[in-house]
């Protein structure tokens, strides 16, 4: 199994890629964002997708959105072909974009919206916290893209405020922020264990 950085060369499996979320959305009944292959394609050729292939057979797929001028990014359209479920490959297509999203837009807060539990766990395994819609972009094209969704109107009727879908966040700043709290923390312990071992030996002394 080969999970790559999608590009032109892949355009052929854009009504494939299609039909499989359509597919998966019908099986559900659950929100998942319906997407034209004109639209799969322009994400393959901008460098914005991860495909996962079997040889020549298609196995999975992910792309990246940008939205608020680039302040923000989701990982969508997470599908896995029916041929190739339960093998943990979903995991691992997530896995690939959010790295692929993480060194391409660094800066960004990486976020998704979801009904599904699998989803919503790997997410907390890359260090997503669960939001409010509020917390999200407030780019309207963002939102516009629920429309094909069959729980829409619930979107609408709360004025974006909540959905079926659970908002998730993760910020790269307050991650970083997190991560050198751990360090000084850390390095705190070693010199308070290393000033204790230096006074118990003079006191032996």
């Amino acid at each position: 199994m080969e999970i790559v950085i999608a590009n032109k060369s892949h355009r052929m499996y854009a009504v494939i890629i299609c039909e499989t979320i359509a597919a998966a959305a019908e099986v559900r009944g659950t929100g998942i964002a319906k997407r034209k292959p004109e639209y799969v394609i322009s994400k393959m050729e901008n460098g914005n997708a991860v495909i996962a292939l079997e040889g020549t057979q298609f196995a999975g797929f992910c792309y990246i959105e940008k939205w608020g001028h680039g302040k923000f990014v989701a990982n969508s359209g997470l599908i896995v072909h029916p041929d190739f479920r339960g093998k943990g490959l979903a995991k691992k297509i997530k896995a690939k974009i959010f790295e692929h999203s993480r060194t391409k837009f660094s800066t960004a807060k990486v976020f998704s919206i979801t009904t599904g539990l699998a989803v919503m766990k790997m997410n907390s395994q890359l260090g997503y916290t669960p939001v409010t819609f509020s917390e999200l972009t407030d780019d309207q094209s963002f939102w516009d893209g629920c429309q094909t969704c069959k729980n829409y109107d619930v979107l609408q009727r709360t004025s974006q405020s909540m959905c079926l879908c659970t908002g998730m966040l993760f910020d790269p700043i307050s991650t970083e922020k997190k991560e050198d709290k751990k360090i000084k923390a850390t390095v705190f312990k070693r010199l308070k264990r290393l000033k204790e071992a230096i006074y118990l030996k003079k006191e032996k002394k």
